[in-house]
């Protein structure tokens, strides 16, 4: 039960940036999920896989949440996100099943390059040239490779079935969903993602994102040290 307290910290700060800034929350989560793990004595080898997994199947339940928010504000366009479902599932499949067989070392540098990338686009406010007309159906099919609840859906179903046949992961893992942490962080997350999404439309979020941006680096780091 040590560390138990940790989960639903996680969970507040996950849900309240899921509906703040429109993200699932996975860049924060893993990060911190990597440090309570490690406090916890988990094996070096499997934690960046439970990490990744348990954040995954978190995800599920907080963007629902966030969405289910935001599409009350009407700032959801339901016929692009039908569009991108098929490229959505199949990307995510695909790359949670390939990441259960990298090591977590490499995965982990991986992991922060790509915070690294999320938190420059975020400080720097790098956006796509805007356009009147979305991309063909292969363009929507490769951005749909890439966000939203589909791809926490998909993940977690091959982070599950990659985790079966791996041994010496903690007790109450289904396959490497971490189910002790799930249960607290969406039992923490979900009430908090609305209010989120209340200030999104309130608070200055330039500013945030910028906050934001920065903590992910700090985050990152942290990270790398921990698995090194």
């Amino acid at each position: 039960m040590e560390w138990w307290w940790a989960y639903p910290v996680i969970g507040v700060a996950v849900g309240f940036l899921a509906g703040l800034l429109g993200i699932g929350g996975g860049m924060v989560m893993v990060p911190m999920l990597v440090f309570v793990f490690t406090a916890k004595g988990f094996a070096v080898e499997h934690m960046m896989h439970l990490s990744l997994a348990t954040s995954m199947a978190t995800i599920v339940f907080t963007s629902l949440a966030s969405v289910r928010a935001h599409h009350r504000h009407q700032a959801v366009d339901w016929a692009v996100a039908r569009a991108m479902a098929p490229g959505i599932v199949a990307g995510a499949l695909v790359s949670t099943l390939v990441a259960g067989f990298v090591p977590t070392r490499p995965l982990a540098i991986f992991f922060t390059g790509f915070m690294f990338y999320a938190a420059a686009q975020m400080f720097f406010e790098v956006k796509p040239k805007p356009s009147r007309q979305l991309p063909g159906t292969a363009g929507l099919f490769g951005a749909g490779a890439a966000i939203g609840f589909p791809i926490a859906v998909a993940g977690t179903i091959g982070y599950v079935l990659n985790g079966m046949r791996v041994e010496g992961l903690p007790e109450g893992s289904l396959g490497y969903v971490h189910l002790p942490a799930l249960g607290l962080i969406v039992a923490a997350s979900m009430p908090v993602a609305p209010l989120g999404a209340r200030l999104a439309h309130r608070l200055p979020v330039k500013r945030l994102r910028i906050l934001f941006a920065l903590m992910l680096l700090a985050l990152a780091l942290r990270m790398l040290a921990n698995l090194w």
